[in-house]
């Protein structure tokens, strides 16, 4: 999809925010922050039903298997509910890593004091099915399998559901950090089976960060009761007294919620997931295109690009500077993502937020123009970085 509109712009003195979340919301999704909720009042309570059953309808066919817990906190806070919840004390976790959200997991393990083995992919490179089927068959201790939907350390897409056919083909159980995936990237039971699924509301619904939400099979919620480490990041007591009161435990975040069942509304009027997603992917195309005409690389072949985020390898150009790159930008109304990579220097751009095609060339624009005050006469990376990228296709 090619968006026929430019989409409205940031308030007056906003940059874009060309990250993974937090990133641009809609003027509509601010506004809804300007009344105050009583969180035991009945409207209040109204719009936590509202919201759970909005996310519910977003899995399609086999929703009616599954229920909807939000929790306050940001991303990291649902990863450790979910695995603090689901996993037993006496399971095991293959956590499977490419980059440093499911490094993040396995560190969480580590604070579980629950048992896991890490398969550790470097950071740019999928797990794949066949790697997977492989452990578990050496590993009978394994009970779960914990993979990350879209790792945006690199802007990889990861191949769930390759991951999840082997997964319960060696009758172990998948849970999916889907943080920066759900709601632009279908995960659907009817097509993906998994226990669970966690992600943010200040990702790809477009809302601000305050709190996420844990999506798991009724029957695992059921089972998960008296099994998490932590009063306030168990799944089960949040659920239950979801469900008996319509309440949230503790002090939720009203404003955040009120904003965010704004954002549902406008990821529906759009066209649910499958309009988000080709949004995002219009978006993703246009950089990308535009920055490699400029003589820029991206670290990923075009097979493991995500419409969500893309690293880019900074020019060996002596002139370039990521820090003057960065505030050139800015001052042009953009702020870009740092690059995580540990053996080359690189930069990433967010497709995702409030924003059409019309933004991303300016955002090709801008580059160019930033190249051209710092200097800089090519965007062309080092052989060194063309060297690591070879090595990840190998």
């Amino acid at each position: 999809m090619t968006a026929t509109r430019p989409f409205s712009p940031p308030r007056m003195g906003e940059p874009y925010l060309l990250t993974p979340g937090p990133l641009t919301t809609a003027y509509e999704v601010k506004q809804a922050m300007l009344k105050d909720w009583g969180s035991w009042d009945d409207d209040f309570r109204a719009m936590t039903r509202d919201l759970r059953g909005r996310l519910l309808a977003m899995l399609g066919e086999g929703a009616e298997g599954f229920d909807c817990v939000p929790i306050q906190g940001s991303g990291s806070f649902l990863v450790e509910a979910m695995l603090g919840s689901f996993v037993p004390r006496e399971g095991k976790v293959l956590v499977l890593a490419n980059g440093a959200y499911g490094l993040r997991a396995a560190t969480t393990m580590q604070y579980l004091g629950r048992a896991h083995v890490l398969l550790d992919k470097g950071d740019y490179l999928p797990p794949r099915g066949a790697e997977v089927a492989r452990i578990l068959a050496d590993d009978p201790a394994i009970t779960h399998v914990m993979a990350i939907h879209c790792e945006t350390s690199s802007g990889i897409l990861n191949p769930i559901e390759e991951i999840s056919a082997a997964t319960y083909a060696a009758g172990r159980k998948l849970l999916v950090d889907s943080m920066s995936a759900f709601g632009a990237i279908p995960l659907e039971p009817a097509n993906i089976r998994f226990e669970a699924f966690v992600s943010s509301a200040n990702k790809c619904i477009e809302g601000v960060p305050g709190f996420g939400f844990v999506i798991a099979r009724k029957a695992a919620i059921e089972a998960s009761r008296g099994n998490s480490h932590s009063l306030s990041l168990d799944v089960h007591a949040q659920w239950a007294t979801m469900q008996k009161t319509g309440q949230w435990r503790f002090t939720p975040p009203t404003h955040v919620v009120a904003a965010f069942i704004e954002a549902l509304k406008l990821h529906a009027a759009e066209g649910g997931v499958a309009a988000r997603g080709a949004r995002y992917l219009a978006n993703r195309d246009t950089v990308v295109e535009g920055l490699r005409e400029q003589g820029f690389e991206t670290l990923l072949a075009d097979r493991w690009l995500s419409p969500i985020i893309v690293t880019f390898f900074c020019p060996a150009d002596p002139n370039f500077r990521f820090d003057r790159f960065y505030q050139l930008m800015k001052t042009q109304g953009f702020i870009i993502y740092p690059g995580k990579l540990t053996v080359v220097e690189s930069f990433r751009i967010g497709c995702i937020g409030h924003m059409d095609t019309h933004v991303m060339r300016r955002v090709v624009a801008a580059a160019a123009n930033a190249l051209a005050e710092m200097g800089v006469t090519s965007a062309a990376p080092s052989a060194r970085a063309l060297e690591e990228r070879k090595k990840l296709a190998a």
